[in-house]
């Protein structure tokens, strides 16, 4: 199972390099590559980009298809609880996150993008221990500091 979550801040997905699709030479008119057309039909792959694209209601909807064909995949049950924070589905959101959370554990991810989800609601003090349990996981990490940052910020 891909351990590939997403991280708040705001709520980028980590990502590898895009791939070509095209095939031949001037990369415009070749045969789509098998990994494209794999890639192009997973909706997990369709709502990352999505995602990324800040297209929140279409990577809701391939999330969604990602979690009804793979139960088991924690990476799209982050992915989709993720975009629902997007889209102030914050009751939708605690369900995913919880799923995601009986698939893989409170791993550093999910703590950090459940603290970003209280912020979104304006629950500093559950953002704050949630951020917190993120950064006992990974003490230097950049983007759960920056959070607690911006929390700072938030209240001053």
């Amino acid at each position: 199972m891909s351990k590939q979550l997403f991280l708040a801040l705001p709520l980028v997905v980590l990502m590898a390099g895009c791939q070509s699709v095209t095939g031949g030479n001037d990369g415009l008119g070749g045969t789509p590559s098998p990994e494209a057309f794999v890639a192009s039909n997973d909706p997990a792959y369709l709502g990352r980009e999505h995602f990324t694209r800040a297209n929140y209601a279409l990577a809701e909807e391939n999330f969604r298809k990602a979690v009804e064909l793979k139960p088991n995949d924690a990476a799209s049950w982050v992915g989709l609880a993720a975009s629902y924070d997007q889209l102030g589905r914050f009751d939708l959101a605690d369900r995913a996150y919880e799923k995601a959370t009986q698939l893989s554990g409170n791993t550093f991810e999910i703590l950090n993008n459940r603290g970003f989800s209280y912020m979104l609601r304006g629950d500093n003090r559950q953002a704050t221990v949630m951020f917190k349990r993120a950064k006992s996981l990974r003490p230097n990490d950049p983007v759960v500091s920056n959070n607690l940052l911006l929390l700072t910020q938030a209240r001053t």
